[in-house]
């Protein structure tokens, strides 16, 4: 057989994804995580009496631990096979960015293992998102 046949026979036989399905699973999953952030920030805004500002800081910190406490007790991976992108695009998907690889190299050490690891796929998001920041601040202080 040759290399172009069995290309064409594994495209054949590779299972096809249903778009459809992935992205009804991604708006819901994310939708919902939303939403539980809503309440969150609700619950805190009324209950704590913060003014708006205050409580959002207070629910991203809040997110932020589910999201890695989600990923320490692995099921927070559960969700991400089902949900895919629904997972990663809010802030919970940021936590399990980083808490992932940290948890992946943890037997290399702490410091070889999890703090060189750690951020590897967060890392060059954190470095343009603070760069980006200080560029526009700094416009935003001269202009």
């Amino acid at each position: 057989m040759e290399n172009d046949d069995y290309k064409g026979l594994v495209e054949d036989k590779k299972p096809k994804p249903n778009y459809i399905k992935n992205c009804l699973w991604a708006f819901l999953i994310g939708g919902l995580i939303c939403t539980f952030g809503q309440v969150i920030h609700d619950y805190i805004e009324g209950k704590f009496a913060l003014t708006h500002l205050e409580a959002t800081n207070a629910t991203t910190l809040v997110m932020i631990f589910i999201g890695a406490l989600l990923t320490g007790i692995g099921v927070y991976d559960l969700i991400g096979k089902r949900a895919g992108a629904g997972s990663i695009i809010p802030i919970t998907g940021f936590a399990n960015s980083i808490v992932a690889p940290a948890m992946e190299f943890k037997r290399e050490g702490y410091v070889l293992g999890v703090g060189s690891k750690m951020f590897t796929v967060a890392g060059p998001v954190l470095v343009y998102g603070i760069t980006s920041s200080v560029i526009v601040g700094l416009i935003y202080y001269f202009v």
